[in-house]
Parts: structure tokens; C-alpha cells; sequence
């Protein structure tokens, strides 16, 4: 039952954290394409790429895993808002961007767990 408890309290972190980045970005970038979700997939594989390389080294707790993992960036990064975002690019016709929209998130996003994994571990023989 303690298990639920971190996954629900990292869903909350996560949830607000990407309320406050998503915000930010609707300041800041036109509305047209939703950098907010953009920005928020990016930042987030390439958070959970550094916490892959982190924990595959050390031993840390499943409640960490959880808590972090499927609770913050479970929450953080939306693949739902990601799609509905897309699909509304293609029902508004703006074809461009459906495509621009797509291929950001999927090739950064993948991009961004491979980089956040390599560097970490990088960083990691470093200090060793």
C-alpha cells in the first residue's frame, strides 16, 4: 500500500511541475505549435534517460523508482496531451505542424533519453 503513496505523491510533484512549465511556455512561445508539451517530453526523457544511467549503477530503493519514475515524470510527461494536441493540428488543417508537432516530440523525446543516458553515464566513469 506504501507503494501507491509515492507513485500519488510524485503524480502531484509531476503534475504541478509541468502545470509551471507549461504555463511558462504559453507566455513566451506562439501558440500555434504546443511547445508546452514539446518542451515538457523533451525535458522529461531526458530526465528519466540521466535516472536510467543513475540507477542502473546503484542501488536504489523501488519506492525511489517509483516515486520518481512512474509518479513525477509519469505525471511530468503527457503522451495523451501530446496526441490530442496532434490531432487537433490535423483537424484544423494545419497539416505542417501535425508533422512538425510529431516528429519534434518522437525524435528529441528519443533523443533525449539516449543523450541523458550516455552523458550521465559518462559523468558517472568520471567520478569514479
Amino acid at each position: 500500500m506504501l507503494r501507491f503513496f509515492y507513485v500519488a505523491v510524485g503524480g502531484a510533484l509531476g503534475a504541478m511541475l509541468r502545470y509551471i512549465v507549461s504555463g511558462w511556455s504559453h507566455r513566451i512561445f506562439p501558440n500555434i505549435l504546443p511547445w508546452g508539451t514539446l518542451i515538457v517530453n523533451v525535458s522529461g526523457s531526458l530526465i528519466i534517460g540521466i535516472l536510467w544511467a543513475v540507477f542502473e549503477g546503484t542501488i536504489v530503493s523501488q519506492n525511489t523508482r517509483l516515486l520518481l519514475l512512474v509518479g513525477v515524470l509519469g505525471s511530468y510527461t503527457t503522451f495523451s496531451s501530446f496526441s490530442l494536441e496532434s490531432l487537433n493540428l490535423f483537424r484544423d488543417s494545419e497539416y505542417g505542424f501535425f508533422f512538425l508537432n510529431i516528429l519534434s516530440n518522437l525524435v528529441l523525446g528519443l533523443g533525449c533519453v539516449f543523450a541523458g543516458y550516455v552523458f550521465t553515464r559518462y559523468i558517472l566513469n568520471i567520478i569514479k
